[in-house]
Order: structure tokens, then C-alpha cells, then sequence
């Protein structure tokens, strides 16, 4: 095997780590996939003697890249509603996680979580990724945002902060989960009001990201009421619904005759629906490469 080989090898076997962390830095898995790929490119054009630690070397190069398009998209924020969706990790209902995806969606990090974190600043993003979702150390992280350890401790603390009142953790049993998503749709599809409101939470938050290309759908709804108002558009929407698994959350993928329309998760709290988060912009629901929908 050449030299050339040897260090492709060394560097795939850290493949998965790297794309999550890239993942959940950015949202984007087409941008994490490009970060992860320039992390290959510096590493084959530098000194291999020289990198004492190959996997915090790469870690710190996907952070760097990552940080730098976060400072972009600050500077240079492209939708004006608002309202956007990161990328989803989706799998049919039932069905095992490959390891990639296991990688991605580990540590419950849901859209609502990934939602939470593109409010925060690129440095206390990548201060609280790194250090509570990656175990990376503050003196380790001070370099890439340049700021002392101390600083960094107190950005990833105020990221904390903000991740937990926005995003509180959601409840530990799948099943039950699953048994409440499937609920909200049985009240959906009898338009049964008081059904609905009792499932979600009184502040629950409809987040809908539609995209360019179906602006009107794009939206944010806060309210038991005001969501279980909205009871026929979703009545008309459940024939047409497949259990899935997003990020890890219960959710459902809207296929009629087959073809995604769009992605739901649920964040349940407290056995209360808090968040539904949707992606309906059909663009990115085709990069998603969901395949047919069919029993």
C-alpha cells in the first residue's frame, strides 16, 4: 500500500466523527460533507511528522472551516423570513440506524436542538459543540475562536444556557413518543380540537421552513390553540403520512402517491408535543434523496 493510501486509510476511519461534528456545527450535511472534504485536502498537503495527534488535528480543521462559514452566513444571512430548517438525518419508523447515521443523530441532538443552535454566535456554537457534545477541551478550543480559556468556558456556558431554556431535553421513551405523534394525527384526522390541544403543550412552537421555492409555507406558530386550529390542513395531510424517525425524534414524512412533500419531527417533553419542526421546501427535500414512500 503507497504512503499516498496509508493516509487516505487513516483518514477515513475518522470520516464519521469528523461529518458529525461538522454536522452539528453547521446543520447542512452538503456543507459538513465540504468541510470534512477540505479537512482531507490540508491533510494531504501537510507534513505528516509535524501533526502529533491526527484526530484533534482534524477536529480543529473542521472546526476552523466550520467557523469560518458560520461567520459568512452571520455576514451574509440568506433568508429573510427567518425561518430555516438544518438538513434532516430521516429513517422509515422500525427500521435500524446505519453507523453514519448513528454518528449524526446521536446525543438526542433533534431539529429543535440544531434549530436552538444556528441563534447562537459562531464562537459559542462551536464552544459548546466541541466541548458538551465532543468532550473537546477549552484550552483545546480557545485557539480556533481566539479567545482566552476562560472566555471560551463562559461562551459555551452562555450557549448552554440558552440550548437548555430553548431546547429542554426531551423525554427518554421512544415508544411513548411514537404513541403521541400517532395521536396528533388520529385528532387530526377525526378534527377533534380538544384532542389536539391536549397533546401539545401550551406553548408548543410550529416551525415550517418552505423554502424559496413554497415561501408560503415558510411560518412560525406559538400556541396549543393557534396549532390545533390548523386541524383540517392537517386532517388533508394523513392519509398521506409514513412514521419515520428524524434525528433520532419521532416524526413523519408527508408522501402523497409515493413522494416526499415533506418532514415532521416532534420534540416531546413532559408526554406534551413542545415543538413540531417542518421541512417542506421541495429543492431540499429532493437532496434529501428519500426514495418512494410506498407500502
Amino acid at each position: 500500500m503507497s504512503e499516498h493510501d496509508q493516509l487516505a486509510e487513516r483518514f477515513e476511519s475518522h470520516r464519521s466523527h469528523l461529518r458529525a461534528v461538522a454536522y452539528r456545527m453547521l446543520g447542512s450535511l452538503a456543507e459538513a460533507d465540504d468541510a470534512v472534504q477540505d479537512a482531507w485536502l490540508r491533510l494531504s498537503r501537510s507534513e505528516l511528522a509535524e501533526i502529533q495527534n491526527l484526530a484533534a488535528w482534524l477536529t480543529t480543521v473542521v472546526a476552523r472551516v466550520c467557523l469560518n462559514i458560520l461567520r459568512t452566513r452571520k455576514a451574509h444571512p440568506e433568508q429573510s423570513t427567518g425561518v430555516h430548517m438544518p438538513d434532516p438525518i430521516v429513517r422509515r419508523a422500525g427500521t435500524a440506524p446505519t453507523p453514519e447515521e448513528e454518528a449524526l443523530q446521536s446525543d438526542s441532538v433533534g431539529l429543535a436542538m440544531l434549530v436552538v443552535l444556528d441563534t447562537l454566535g459562531p464562537a459559542e456554537r462551536l464552544s459548546f459543540v466541541l466541548h458538551d457534545m465532543f468532550a473537546v477541551p477549552f484550552d483545546d478550543i480557545a485557539p480556533i475562536v481566539g479567545r482566552s480559556t476562560t472566555a471560551t468556558r463562559q461562551l459555551a456556558s452562555r450557549a448552554r444556557r440558552r440550548v437548555h431554556e430553548a431546547a429542554p431535553p426531551p423525554d427518554a421513551d421512544a415508544a411513548r413518543q411514537r404513541e403521541i405523534v400517532d395521536a396528533f394525527y388520529a385528532a387530526s384526522r377525526d378534527g377533534d380540537f380538544e384532542a389536539l390541544v391536549s397533546l401539545l403543550d401550551p406553548d408548543v412552537v410550529l416551525r415550517a421552513d418552505g423554502g424559496t421555492g413554497m415561501p408560503a409555507l415558510s411560518m412560525i406558530l406559538r400556541g396549543a390553540h393557534t396549532i390545533a386550529s390548523q386541524a383540517s390542513m392537517w386532517q388533508r395531510f394523513v392519509p398521506h403520512v409514513w412514521p419515520a424517525t428524524i434525528n433520532g425524534m419521532p416524526g413523519v414524512v408527508v408522501a402523497p402517491q409515493g413522494k416526499t412533500m415533506s418532514v415532521m419531527s416532534f420534540t416531546i417533553v413532559a408526554g406534551k408535543v413542545a415543538t413540531i419542526d417542518v421541512l417542506a421546501d421541495p429543492e431540499r427535500i429532493a437532496a434529501l434523496g428519500l426514495g418512494e414512500w410506498e407500502a
